[in-house]
């Protein structure tokens, strides 16, 4: 069963390549895909059902076990944002918490992380993926949060 993986925030897609941080860039990680936001207050969207496994101010892990197979999504708002300790983020939901796809998670302003520093990038990857997993993978174009951004066969 295919998992439809949806745009958390509204901004320009970029593709992990051009994510400034080789961890993400080199798909270390995972494969996914990256959205360069637009500078204005939002929330992040969780990018599919399921449950939160993870939830840090900066960052959240999204895992769906309906397939039988667990399949994981981060979301990282921002890079280097860990060192904000929180400033800056508002979470909207608690660890352990079912969600829905589109369900917003944590309020930000990637314009106040620009303007700290840091590149508010953020990358979606597919946890224990592996690249062939992924299909009709965004990697260039305007979305707005809650458009199809890729999928998890």
């Amino acid at each position: 069963m295919s998992l439809a993986v949806i745009a958390p925030v509204t901004g320009t897609v970029i593709g992990l390549g051009r994510v400034p941080d080789p961890v993400f860039a080199d798909a270390m990680v995972g494969p996914g895909t990256a959205i360069d936001p637009d500078r204005v207050v939002g929330e992040a969207l969780s990018p599919i059902a399921g449950r939160l496994v993870k939830l840090h101010p900066h960052a959240f892990v999204v895992v769906d076990d309906t397939s039988g197979a667990e399949r994981g999504v981060l979301v990282h708002l921002g890079i280097d944002t860990v060192q904000l300790e929180g400033a800056g983020f508002e979470l909207l939901v608690a660890e352990g918490d079912v969600v829905a796809a589109g369900q917003p998670v944590v309020r930000w302003n990637p314009a106040d992380i620009e303007a700290g520093g840091r590149s508010p990038v953020c990358p979606i990857v597919a946890l224990g993926a592996e690249a062939g997993d992924l299909a009709d993978v965004l990697e260039a174009g305007s979305v707005k949060s809650g458009d199809p951004l890729m999928t998890w066969a």
